[in-house]
């Protein structure tokens, strides 16, 4: 296993006409690091991927993969992919198609590993085109591990898997991670990047906002959330006065408040005489913490 760095990205810029999809981006990517990428629509989270497999070329800045040109990394099997893009083969196998993708690949596993670590193995003789999505997507992977690559990179990778599919996956790419291999995937399961993930990036706009441990993207939004049940009619106007709130929701007489300084809002609340049940304060979640901080963001740049 390789000991050097897996990416470098260095102040890279990728445009499109007048849109600059990935602005001066620089990071780096560790062996056995498990790294979920994170961003709303259009945050550039595709050509970020596509640069880094060399599927696209950055305008300035430089982009290297284990020290080397990404198109070269790729060819020498030290990158496996899962992308979106791209359909599968039709007229074929699931196994003549993981066994083309393992002949391909210069340092391969023996096909019926690959289908077994996939979950495939009972659709092996099933045409691809017969395919279910969770199904497909599943026959993606497979090819994505059909070799001792270094860098696996998964682009939605859980999309249309059930439940527990998706749990076996994630086993999957823990012990991959295990190994030493580094792990980079971009969700919109945030979720799945909270538990999973040990370094969580998040672009916006093509820059990197936030790159630290799901914990530490969580306290960077600075909030905790209150919920609390009142046994009397809710003054909604004085609830919302209360200080260092940034989002109240009433459900009927459930109150539920998100807030800068917990300690703070929770003292003004019984400093208006009301005596809450039910008293919780938690940290945000990451969905919560996430858009928080794009949203802070986007008030920034309007």
């Amino acid at each position: 296993m390789t000991t050097t760095a897996v990416v470098d990205f260095d102040h890279v810029t990728k445009t499109y006409g007048d849109v600059r999809a990935v602005d001066g981006l620089t990071l780096a990517l560790r062996p056995g690091e498990t790294v979920a990428l994170l961003g709303p629509n259009g945050a550039g989270k595709s050509t970020t991927l596509d640069l880094l497999l060399g599927l696209k070329r950055p305008d300035t800045g430089t982009v290297r993969l284990f020290g080397t040109e990404p198109r070269a990394a790729v060819v020498a099997g030290h990158v496996g992919a899962m992308l979106q893009s791209g359909g599968l083969m039709d007229e074929v196998t699931v196994a003549e198609l993981v066994g083309l993708a393992c002949s391909l690949h210069p340092r391969p596993y023996p096909v019926a590993e690959v289908l077994a670590r996939a979950g495939i193995t009972s659709i092996a003789g099933r045409k691809v085109d017969k395919l279910s999505g969770g199904q497909s997507q599943r026959v993606r992977f497979a090819l994505a591990t059909a070799g001792a690559s270094d860098l696996i990179v998964l682009d939605e990778p859980t999309t249309g898997m059930d439940v527990t599919a998706r749990q076996a996956f994630w086993a999957t790419m823990r012990e991959q991670a295990d190994q030493g291999r580094a792990v980079l995937f971009a969700t919109h399961y945030l979720e799945e990047a909270d538990a999973v993930a040990d370094r969580v990036l998040v672009l916006h706009r093509g820059r990197l906002l936030a790159d630290g441990t799901a914990a530490e993207i969580k306290a960077r939004a600075g909030a905790r959330r209150i919920s609390f049940d009142l046994a009397d009619a809710v003054d909604e106007a004085a609830l919302r006065a209360l200080p260092d709130v940034t989002s109240l929701d009433l459900s009927g007489r459930t109150v539920r408040i998100q807030s800068a300084d917990a300690d703070n809002t929770v003292h003004a609340v019984y400093g208006l005489g009301l005596r809450p049940v039910n008293l919780e304060v938690t940290g945000l979640g990451l969905e919560q913490a996430f858009v928080a901080i794009t949203a802070a963001e986007e008030a920034k740049q309007s």
